[in-house]
Order: structure tokens, then sequence, then C-alpha cells
């Protein structure tokens, strides 16, 4: 297993959305693992594949011990009727949490690293992990559902982050079907 570069906002790879996954091989098996020490070498609570530059609809999770891979999820349902703000956070912005509201149950399908369907229902903390990974594969970012002054805040905070650390954005390659591949820190 390998630790791999999480890109940090202002990456253009973030604001793109992720193609769907068809082969459910080693090489994706291999991703889903490194994608998981990296989640937790963060630490965080979940990792979609665009974080590390891949465009593949792919997220890892792990609350509380419960956790794994996740392959091109769909909301089946939402409950819009019960929702719930809670502060979020993101690994592509460190060190920034805000208010966020999200429905409180969900319904989602998916694929499994085997290629086989599953269904689950998700509540609370669970729910938002997820939603929140979801976004970031089809390239919204949780600053997208601030109220405005959060987001002028968190923009300010991360122009700050990056120039702190001499981050410019990086060069995204273009052309159909160009996938980014992760990079493995040294």
């Amino acid at each position: 297993m390998a630790t791999l570069e999480i890109r940090i906002f202002g990456d253009p790879v973030l604001r793109q959305r992720a193609h769907e996954v068809e082969d459910f091989d080693g090489r994706l098996t291999q991703l889903a693992e490194d994608m998981l020490e990296t989640m937790r070498a963060a630490p965080g609570v979940g990792l979609a594949a665009n974080q590390v530059g891949v465009l593949k609809r792919l997220f890892t999770w792990e609350v509380e011990e419960e956790g794994g891979a996740v392959v091109n999820p769909t909301l089946l349902d939402a409950d819009a009727s019960e929702v719930e703000v809670d502060d979020e956070g993101c690994l592509s912005f460190p060190g920034l949490f805000f208010p966020v509201e999200r429905p409180l149950r969900v319904e989602v399908g998916y694929r499994d690293l085997d290629g086989e369907e599953r269904s689950v229902q998700l509540e609370g903390f669970n729910a938002r992990v997820w939603l929140h990974e979801m976004d970031h594969l089809n390239g919204i970012l949780f600053i997208d559902h601030l109220a405005k002054h959060d987001k002028r805040e968190a923009l300010k905070a991360m122009r700050e982050y990056r120039m702190e650390r001499g981050l410019e954005a990086p060069q995204t390659p273009k052309g159909p079907g160009s996938l980014l591949l992760g990079r493995k820190l040294r």
C-alpha cells in the first residue's frame, strides 16, 4: 500500500466530474487500499478518488471501524423533510470546518470492489460522510453548500493557506479520456 497526495482546494481536478468505473480489477482494489491508507494517515473519515487526482467514481470511508470502498454510488432516496446542520470539514480544505445542512436519512445504491450491486440506508453522520464524498465525485465541494459569509471566509483562509505554502494550481491534462493518476508521497 502507498500514501497518495491529497489534492488541495485550487487544484482543478477537484471540480471535475469523475468517470464511471467499468473495470473491477486488481488496480481498482489497489487504488482503494491506497486511498484507505491515505485517508487514515490524514486523518479523515472519507476520501474521494478525485481528491488523489484519479477521476473514477470511487470513495473510501471509515467511521467507528465500519467502512470500505464505494464504487459508482447513486443517491436513491433522501428525506428532505428531515435535515441536520452540523460542522463539516474536508481533507482538501485542511483545518477548516463550517456548518453544512444535509438530509438526515438517505438510501444509496453502489457497487462493491467486485462489481456486485448493493444498496444501503444511512442516517446521521454516516449519511453526511457519504453525501460529502458523493459530492466530490460530481465536482461539488462542501464550500458550495455554505452560507455566503462562510464561503467568503473559507475562500480567504484557503488563499492564505496556499500562499503560506507556496502552492500553485497544478496543470490538469486535457482531452477526452485523460485520467489523472494519484501521485505517491515520498
